[in-house]
């Protein structure tokens, strides 16, 4: 008689054969590639319990049971102030995956809900800050994040077009604050249409923004400029199925002698430099 798989079996068979190509393989690539795991290390997964944190906290459980590469895991979430409802769902999807949560509470809606200024950016760096903090206090060295493939494309072009830069997501950066930590990001190669079928098709439903100011703020317009770029992308794909790969392969293929201006280790630099350089050996 043929035994009937749990949902946490599903939703991990679903990994391996169903989305084998589009979400196994490109994570095992990023892993590879960029080199996120190694040998000693111990790495603290970050769950926010959206999409994105939950299906990385599963891959990252299923590579550390099939790799031959010696690793340890914590997955670590953090409550920032979360509504009684999301806070439930996280632990209930927890547990249906099977991932062991390591729960700390901290006030960063409160306080980030408390000014004015910017509340979006003074949440995300005391989020990040926290988390370092407590992988640290637990022993960790890294700590892993749900950023994919479809935010490396989106953050680049909105770094383009809105903020007059251009600046990549790296998959994997040393913190500049706690020293010893690096934050990866194995999720990297992965495509975000690819993380909702595998939610869809597993029946799964995970919190959607659990941000306090969005709930205060439901009326207006929030994560516009995210969703702008978004349909540009749509668009450009409509003539070009491509165009994010092009993307992404142009941020491995930096032609850095064609830009008039670029910035090293936060410092400014001129073509100029160069230009006179060669100039002087004529």
């Amino acid at each position: 008689m043929k035994r009937e798989l749990d949902a946490c079996q599903l939703a991990e068979r679903s990994v391996s054969k169903k989305y084998r190509k589009e979400i196994w393989n490109p994570f095992i690539a990023a892993v590879k590639h960029y080199e996120l795991v190694e040998p000693g290390d111990k790495i603290a997964v970050c769950v926010s319990g959206g999409k994105d944190s939950m299906l990385l906290a599963k891959l990252m459980q299923m590579l550390r049971r099939y790799t031959e590469t010696p690793f340890e895991l914590v997955f670590l979430m953090m409550d920032p102030g979360y509504a009684p409802d999301n806070r439930q769902l996280i632990e209930e999807n927890a547990a249906l995956l099977r991932i062991p949560l390591t729960v700390f509470e901290t006030d960063v809606f409160q306080v980030a809900n408390g000014t004015e200024k910017n509340p979006c950016y003074l949440c995300a760096r005391m989020r990040r800050g926290h988390l370092y903090s407590e992988a640290q206090r637990l022993g960790c060295n890294k700590i892993a994040l749900g950023h994919h493939f479809s935010d490396v494309i989106e953050t680049t072009v909105m770094g383009m077009l809105y903020g007059a830069q251009l600046q990549a997501m790296l998959p994997k950066l040393h913190s500049d604050n706690y020293p010893g930590m690096s934050l990866i990001r194995p999720l990297y190669c992965v495509h975000e249409d690819a993380i909702l079928a595998w939610q869809r098709y597993n029946h799964l439903r995970f919190i959607q923004c659990a941000c306090r100011f969005t709930e205060r703020e439901a009326g207006e317009e929030h994560g516009g400029k995210r969703r702008e770029i978004k349909e540009l992308i749509r668009q450009l794909k409509r003539q070009n199925p491509d165009v994010e790969k092009s993307i992404f392969a142009s941020l491995h293929n930096l032609c850095l002698d064609t830009f008039p201006g670029y910035k090293h280790e936060g410092k400014g630099h001129s073509f100029l430099e160069r230009y006179k350089a060669n100039e002087r050996t004529l």
